[in-house]
């Protein structure tokens, strides 16, 4: 008996692969996201749509083939192609949205951001879904200014106006792998020797520490889920290491509705460059997993050979509110993680307020001295 053919996937609204674009079947205006209630949400009516959730045709989040990503060998329905904007300034590739083409560049404020051509990459598989409002971006960015010692009172005024953020989805890897690693290096016990000094013409004893070392080998083994390196190369990544960590397990499989109202950025990072990060991240855990398994007081490490099979990969999207300000000819660059609202960003510092504080420290310097002497 043959089987019947899987359910078809829900209906969702109709969109364009460049913008996203979700219109609202009352009003015809376009539907955004809403974090707050997890649907898509027309501001013009009212309106609320829902977004189509995954079925057992979709496989979930799936993993991809390392090795066939690197032949070239992944199935067509595992690439797609977008058309992008470039900024000139930054570099950055932003999905191109033809009512946006004349906007800012959303990480350096650059005003000339044009329709570039099209990317071909691989698509998504699965994104974290914003949970804050632009509103609780702006309270957090405000927040984090506030509490900058020398941070300038303009800017930080500036910030509390409300200038627009933008939401943005920003692309990582993430890589799985398993590991075995054969090692050779010593184990060092620390022992103590009893000696006699002199000091000043007396014989004192100490114990003196000591380590004996002794050859050790071994295998460990580890399997990696989920090491995580950004793709992007518009933002620095000190900035987007610091918004760890991120609720991964969370992580919804990819729908276009998710990205309404919001910004995609392209990979600029590829496949095989952030695997080579990945492979540093491994190996400074494998070293961490050698000295264990050597034991002991001290260890040292001569050799360790690494095995690493089953590699796989996904290309994910995680969300972030950024913030491009120019003040006083200085552009300033704020990003906060759109589930939790760290924020981080390019420390601005008030020279006024600095020579304030020095000429205040004199004062106080010079006042405590006073004192000192009028009452010697």
């Amino acid at each position: 008996m043959s089987m019947p053919p899987p359910p078809p996937p829900p209906e969702t609204p109709k969109t364009t692969q460049e913008d996203h674009r979700f219109p609202c079947d009352q009003c015809g205006a376009d539907f955004r996201f809403d974090p707050d209630q997890g649907v898509l949400l027309c501001d013009h009516c009212g309106n609320t749509g829902e977004v189509a959730q995954s079925g057992p045709w979709d496989g979930g989040i799936k993993e991809l083939d390392f090795k066939s990503a690197m032949a070239n060998l992944l199935p067509l329905q595992e690439m797609e192609e977008t058309r992008v904007s470039t900024c000139p300034n930054c570099a950055a590739q932003v999905e191109f949205d033809p009512d946006l083409h004349a906007a800012e560049c959303p990480f350096c404020a650059t005003p000339v951001v044009t329709d570039t051509g099209t990317h071909r990459h691989i698509k998504p598989r699965g994104l974290l879904p914003f949970k804050l409002q632009e509103r609780d971006a702006h309270t957090a960015m405000a927040d984090w200014l506030g509490g900058l010692w020398f941070a300038p009172n303009g800017l930080q005024e500036y910030a509390r106006k409300g200038r627009k953020m933008t939401g943005i989805y920003v692309p990582f890897w993430t890589y799985d792998a398993d590991t075995k690693s054969s090692y050779r290096g010593e184990r060092g016990t620390i022992y103590y020797e009893t000696r006699t000094v002199m000091r000043d013409g007396k014989a004192e004893t100490e114990r003196v520490q000591k380590i004996r070392w002794t050859p050790a080998s071994g295998r460990v083994a580890r399997f990696f889920d989920d090491i995580l390196v950004l793709a992007s190369k518009s933002l620095p990544k000190r900035y987007t290491d610091a918004l760890e960590p991120w609720d991964l397990s969370e992580m919804e499989p990819y729908r276009p509705e998710y990205l309404a109202g919001f910004r995609a950025e392209g990979y600029q990072v590829d496949l095989d460059d952030g695997f080579d990060e990945a492979r540093v991240r491994m190996d400074r855990q494998i070293e961490r997993d050698v000295k264990f398994d050597i034991g002991g007081d001290r260890q040292r490490i001569h050799h360790v050979d690494t095995d690493v099979s089953d590699v796989t990969f996904k290309h994910v999207l995680l969300p972030v509110w950024m913030a491009a300000y120019k003040y006083r000819d200085k552009s300033y660059r704020f990003v906060i993680n759109g589930r939790t609202g760290r924020v981080q960003g390019e420390r601005p510092w008030s020279a006024w307020k600095i020579g304030f504080a020095v000429l205040a420290g004199v004062i106080v310097a010079a006042g405590i001295g006073y004192v000192i002497a009028m009452n010697q």
